[in-house]
């Protein structure tokens, strides 16, 4: 039986898996690493209205992460966040060098999590800062917010996936997902007054 399942049996270990990518070049754990993320990518820049180049942002951000595998650190973030904190980045790169101005490059996730780096003990401290206060807040919230924010953010589902899963209409999701952005980003910034 594989090492790569998750302690819940519940799936592969993707942080496991992005270590044997950095320290192995292993082409197989990268392909199970690829064949999970790259829809959840696809779906996330087609709902960001990304739709002409959703391709080109699955493939820049999966460059990245097998050339970055080595500064994930399952740590300070779970590694879908690590992925998708990536996508967001790879994302705002993509939007500007196709010349779209700022207030099309707004991410509702921009200040929630930042990727690992192994930059200085300061940083990972004020990420790991970062994340405590984000998983106060996100328990803030009312439940219904509370866990499409933690299937859609923590658990790296689609929007989809998570509608279905919850039996809502994908509309009703995505509004709380809206509401829960705006509740959070009032919630960090009274927290950093």
């Amino acid at each position: 039986m594989s090492n790569t399942s998750s302690a819940n049996g519940d799936g592969p270990d993707w942080g496991e898996l992005l270590a044997q990518v950095a320290h192995k070049g292993d082409t197989m754990a990268f392909r199970k690493v690829y064949a999970h993320f790259a829809p959840r990518i696809k779906a996330y820049a087609i709902n960001q209205g990304m739709h002409q180049q959703a391709e080109e942002l699955v493939q820049e951000v999966m460059t990245s992460v097998w050339r970055n595998a080595d500064k994930y650190c399952g740590s300070l973030a779970s590694a879908s966040t690590w992925i998708f904190t990536i996508t967001r980045n790879q994302r705002i790169d993509l939007l500007r060098k196709k010349g779209r101005t700022s207030k099309e490059i707004t991410v509702d996730t921009e200040e929630l999590w930042q990727i690992p780096t192994e930059d200085t003990t300061i940083r990972s401290i004020q990420a790991m800062s970062t994340e405590k206060r984000m998983r106060e807040s996100i328990g803030e919230l009312p439940e219904e917010q509370m866990i499409a924010v933690r299937k859609v953010y923590y658990e790296g589902k689609t929007h989809q996936e998570v509608a279905e899963e919850l039996n809502v209409p994908l509309g009703t999701l995505k509004g709380r997902l809206r509401l829960s952005m705006k509740k959070l980003r009032v919630m960090l910034e009274a927290a950093e007054l």
